[in-house]
Parts: C-alpha cells; sequence; structure tokens
C-alpha cells in the first residue's frame, strides 16, 4: 500500500523535529546571530520599511537577535497572531515588552491587530519551516498558516525561508495542492536560490 502524502510529511516532520531536538543551546544561540547577520546585509533588507517575521520558538532558526537590529533600525515588524482557525492575523512589535504567551507555546505581540490582508503591505517576509526542497516546496507544521500568506503576498515582496543549515533537503518534498513555494532560503551558511 503507498504511503499517503500526509504520512510522508509527518514522517519528515519528525525527523527534522528531532534532529533539532540535538542541538545545543550555544548552536541555536550562534546560528540565530548568523542569520541575523546575513539578513542585515540581504539587498532587500537594506530597502525595507516593514518586515513581516515570526517569534522563534524552541530549537526554530532564532529570529530574535535579528528581531532586535531591525526593530532598532527603525524597521516595522509585522508579527502574526494565530488565529483560531490556523490563519494569522498581524500585529506591530513594539519592543520585548510587546510580546505575550499564546496558545501553542507562541509569542505573539500585544495591541491592536491589523488583520490577515495586513501582510500585503510589508516589503519583505521571513516564513518558517522544518525544511525545504530544492524545489521550494517548504514543509511548515501542517496547519498551512504560511501558505495562506504566501498565497496573499503572492509575490508581491520577497520571502525568505529561515533554516538551520542542513534543513535544505535534495529529496522533494511531497507537495499538496495548498501548498505555496518559496524561492530562496536563508540559513547561517549563506542564501540559497531555490527553482519553484
Amino acid at each position: 500500500m503507498p504511503v499517503s502524502i500526509r504520512e510522508s510529511k509527518r514522517a519528515l516532520r519528525e525527523r527534522v523535529t528531532a534532529n533539532r531536538g540535538q542541538l545545543s543551546a550555544q548552536a541555536l544561540a550562534a546560528g540565530a546571530r548568523e542569520l541575523r547577520d546575513l539578513a542585515l546585509e540581504l539587498p532587500e533588507m537594506a530597502t525595507a520599511r516593514r518586515v513581516a517575521t515570526y517569534v522563534s520558538v524552541g530549537a526554530e532558526p532564532g529570529t530574535g537577535p535579528l528581531i532586535e537590529a531591525l526593530y532598532e533600525r527603525g524597521v516595522e515588524l509585522l508579527l502574526p497572531v494565530l488565529l483560531p482557525d490556523y490563519d494569522l492575523d498581524w500585529g506591530y512589535y513594539r519592543g520585548p515588552s510587546s510580546l505575550a504567551s499564546a496558545p501553542k507555546g507562541l509569542l505573539e505581540p500585544t495591541g491592536p491587530t491589523l488583520g490577515a490582508e495586513a501582510i500585503a503591505e510589508a516589503d519583505l517576509l521571513l516564513v518558517p519551516a522544518l525544511a525545504v526542497d530544492r524545489h521550494g516546496t517548504r514543509l511548515g507544521k501542517g496547519a498551512g498558516c504560511y501558505d495562506r500568506v504566501l498565497a496573499r503576498l503572492a509575490g508581491q515582496a520577497p520571502a525568505f525561508v529561515l533554516l538551520h543549515d542542513g534543513e535544505i533537503l535534495d529529496i522533494p518534498i511531497p507537495k499538496e495542492p495548498h501548498d505555496v513555494p518559496v524561492d530562496r532560503a536563508l540559513t547561517p551558511s549563506g542564501i540559497h536560490h531555490l527553482r519553484p
């Protein structure tokens, strides 16, 4: 009996999550600093006035140093607020004290939200994922949150997926009709151009 796409993705998620669980706190912190330094050098970042990103949790590639650096530069930062239907609303980052614990172990901005369509105002989008293949197919956590965001953005702004080294896969990730590819990934070792 053939393995379904969902079962294949579930197994791949488990493998990547287990690998991330092996990363030390020092490796995570060093990776976050390297991602910050690389992201700040992106030509697209130099001209961005509004960046949509996310607050990393657990063993995700760290976004904290980058968020702080962009905030200090005066860049408007849009952070996601998870809705009950797994779509994303957006709110502004106003410093570390503007974050609160939310369902699913997330940190979200406090204050008024801007609506799901606020993503259309972003000049650049930084997207989480567990892995991506060479064709730009993302492996997320399975709820489709960022597929909706990427579809809503419809290529209006560059989107980079943030990953640890080793999470760009040479094997294809099983793709479903709702999966929206990305064209670039950022890892501590550099910028990777993908072919959606």
